[in-house]
């Protein structure tokens, strides 16, 4: 009996198994949530601005065969409630102002001024658009004692709308007057609707159903035409009713400029008061129960919920369109400076006869820190034993357990040594290096990098300086060939070296990348070395090296070929550890924007450049693409296709010309445009999810990267060298 009770057992550890696997993680989870709040904002948004689900068209005149002649004949409000199909007219001497559309932020004060300072009330025909953007001066209606009634939500044509349609337009406009004003009415009037006469067979049948939903309707037999802006004497002579008789007057609050409107206000009603005519409601000119009916309970709550809803979209939206501003002017700024930094720095590199200095032929120490890279690490030593410049090697195998140090041991290669350690992280790797290094130069690499036989040459020329403490090298992705190491091409030719040569110009260079970068020993020491207070340990460096007062250049020939992660999820761990390095380093370094001296012109330049260029814009940049996707879904789709070929259009500019400088084939570009839409995404996420890290106090640790040693140095794998074995190769304990 005991084999059934296991197998349960083991089934049920199998089935949690299986849903601890399925389970999403929350680095992709919590920025999928954000990305769709931000979407469901912008379509509530789009919503009650109505862009979404608004329907403009407006039926034409059609025959009256099937309306009542009481209704045609009949007066201004039409009462089909209960099956009746009766119409009254409003006393003599009694005149009701409507006004339509609004409320509008800017005319509907006025409008409520101009009749409190009369003493007069108005009935409001309220959009449920408008008023659940603008609340408060719904309630300010309500307490002011005007009327307030149902305009629709989205003001469509309602005799195109089927009876859903026309339940959901009122339904909504009630649930936006009960979350303004804490109310529902019984007053509708319908969009587009002029005189009782006027009423024709495509629009009876909607008063009829909207009759049997409870709603008294209210057309106008008096319109002032406001809406076309006549002029005020006009205006008021238009709305006018002749012979002392009662009339529903129909004016406009809203949809456009209305100052003609407010002036023929102030003068039409103490002119007609002095005529003996009263401006009231439409229930208290009719003598009947007021339109309004408290809400309370869950569709008050429904009501409220929904005010706040639009009032957040309204909100986060405009913070996301000043993010988008903001984001548009840095990518044009960071375009236009890389462009013209970028031409600077390679007219000054290239003129003839340009030299950082004396010539630097002096031997130099390459340290090649490395954790488990077997399958990169002979082709790395390699591509160093061809190396033009003087050179010896140091590999300081970090508790490697695949056997790195025995690879390299048994090369059995001059000038290369072996120092081997406990696991304590790549800043601890160099610093050993640093420590066992017998030249004044040290020349740093990844293990699964390749040199060309003239880098390290290129790379420590600028030492020629005796103001430069450190020089960035040319990193190239080296597997190119999938769509990942295309983009990931792009990138370091545009994103990285491009932006290398303007932080040179600028002198605030913030990476020496740990590919290939070359630093003057006695810089090092005066910072302290390498630092494990960040995981972005190179850019911690080289922000040291700059508060320290030397200078970082960049050295466009000194080319190394890197193996870049060929799929997304090594790419997201490698970018994270970047991303969130590159914040630690920033905060790390925060001071320098109150320091003198280097540290504060690094401080006051290069931080800000550093956060806003590789922080702040990257985690802004997808709202390019939401805004693209929200305009070519809604509209206006033409200029928001426009606008999108139109930074593309710069971006592929600039990254022509980046290919142009490191004399790059264009055929890569063509990836360019998908790269812009999918791998922006990935950068954006991994850039959120580093800000929640940061935010949370999280920590990394130094991550390695699955390699498959396919990068080679142009021209082929270097050849086998065999030679008897010396000291130097001799491990350091």
């Amino acid at each position: 009996m005991a084999f059934p009770a296991r197998r349960r057992r083991a089934a049920a550890a199998a089935r949690d198994s299986a849903a601890r696997r399925r389970r999403v993680p929350m680095r992709l989870m919590l920025p999928s949530l954000v990305l769709v709040a931000m979407m469901a904002m912008l379509m509530l948004r789009g919503y009650v601005h109505s862009e979404i689900l608004a329907d403009h068209r407006i039926q034409p005149e059609a025959t009256a065969n099937k309306v009542p002649d009481e209704i045609l004949d009949g007066g201004p409000v039409i009462d089909t409630r209960n099956g009746r199909s009766t119409s009254r007219d409003v006393p003599d001497h009694r005149l009701v102002l409507t006004f339509d559309d609004g409320p509008d932020p800017v005319w509907t004060p006025k409008v409520l001024d101009v009749l409190k300072e009369h003493h007069a009330h108005a009935v409001f025909f309220v959009t449920g658009t408008m008023a659940s953007r603008y609340p408060d001066l719904v309630q300010r209606m309500v307490d002011e004692g005007h009327e307030v009634g149902l305009h629709t939500f989205n003001h469509p044509d309602l005799s195109f709308q089927s009876k859903k349609r026309i339940d959901w337009e009122l339904s909504q406009n009630q649930l936006a007057l009960a979350g303004a004003a804490g109310i529902r009415t019984s007053l509708f009037r319908p969009p587009y609707s002029s005189f009782a006469d006027a009423m024709d067979d495509k629009s009876w049948p909607v008063t009829e159903y909207i009759g049997s939903r409870g709603y008294l309707t209210v057309v106008n037999n008096t319109d002032s035409e406001d809406w076309k802006k006549p002029g005020v004497e006009e205006i008021i002579r238009r709305a006018t009713p002749k012979g002392g008789k009662g009339a529903i007057v129909l004016m406009h609050d809203s949809g456009g400029d209305r100052h003609q409107t407010v002036q023929a206000l102030d003068r039409f009603l103490p002119e007609l008061q002095s005529q003996g005519y009263e401006f009231e409601n439409l229930t208290e000119a009719l003598g009947a129960p007021s339109a309004h009916t408290p809400v309370t309970g869950l569709d008050l709550w429904k009501g409220t919920a929904w005010i706040f809803l639009v009032g957040a979209a309204e909100n986060i939206t405009g913070v996301l369109m000043v993010g988008l501003a903001v984001i548009g002017v840095l990518v044009i700024s960071r375009f236009v400076l890389m462009l013209l930094l970028s031409a600077l720095h390679a007219r000054r590199v290239r003129r003839p006869g340009f030299s950082w200095g004396p010539a630097v032929t002096e031997p130099v120490s390459v340290l090649v820190p490395a954790y488990n890279e077997a399958k990169c690490i002979e082709s790395t030593v390699r591509s160093l034993m061809a190396s033009e410049h003087p050179i010896e090697v140091l590999v300081i195998d970090d508790g490697s357990s695949d056997g790195t140090a025995l690879i390299v041991e048994a090369m059995g290669l001059p000038n290369v040594r072996v120092i081997r350690q406990l696991n304590a992280g790549k800043p601890a790797a160099l610093n050993r290096g640093i420590a066992n290094a017998r030249h004044d130069i040290i020349v740093m690499m990844d293990g699964d990098t390749v040199f060309e036989p003239s880098t390290v040459g290129e790379l420590v020329q600028p030492f020629g300086d005796p103001k430069v403490g450190a020089v960035a090298g040319n990193a190239k992705v080296g597997n190119r060939d999938s769509l990942i190491g295309a983009w990931q091409h792009i990138e370091y030719v545009m994103g990285f070296n491009l932006d290398r040569r303007m932080y040179d110009v600028l002198g605030c260079m913030p990476t020496i990348p740990g590919a290939v970068g070359a630093f003057r020993r006695s810089a090092l020491e005066r910072v302290g070395g390498m630092s494990e207070d960040t995981l972005a340990e190179d850019t911690d460096i080289t922000m040291a090296m700059h508060r320290d007062g030397w200078k970082v250049v960049y050295a466009e020939k000194a080319r190394a070929w890197t193996e870049a992660p060929e799929s997304v999820q090594q790419l997201w761990s490698q970018r994270y550890r970047w991303s969130y390095g590159t914040m630690q380093a920033i905060w790390k370094h925060r001071r320098a924007l109150v320091e003198r001296g280097p540290s504060g012109r690094f401080g006051r330049v290069g931080l800000p450049f550093v956060s806003l260029f590789m922080v702040v814009a990257p985690l802004l940049a997808p709202l390019i693409d939401v805004f693209l996707l929200y305009g070519v879904v809604f509209g206006p789709t033409q200029k928001t296709i426009v606008a999108w070929l139109g930074v593309l259009a710069v971006q592929a500019v600039c990254a022509a010309y980046a290919f142009r400088l490191d004399r790059e084939r264009m055929t890569h570009l063509i990836s360019l445009p998908l790269q812009q839409i999918l791998y922006r995404q990935l950068m954006y996420v991994v850039l959120l999810q580093s800000w929640i890290t940061a935010l949370t106090g999280g920590r990394l640790r130094w991550q390695k990267l699955r390699r498959t040693g396919v990068v080679e140095a142009p021209g082929g794998p270097v050849p086998r060298q065999r030679t008897g074995s010396t000291n130097d190769r001799r491990p350091v304990a």
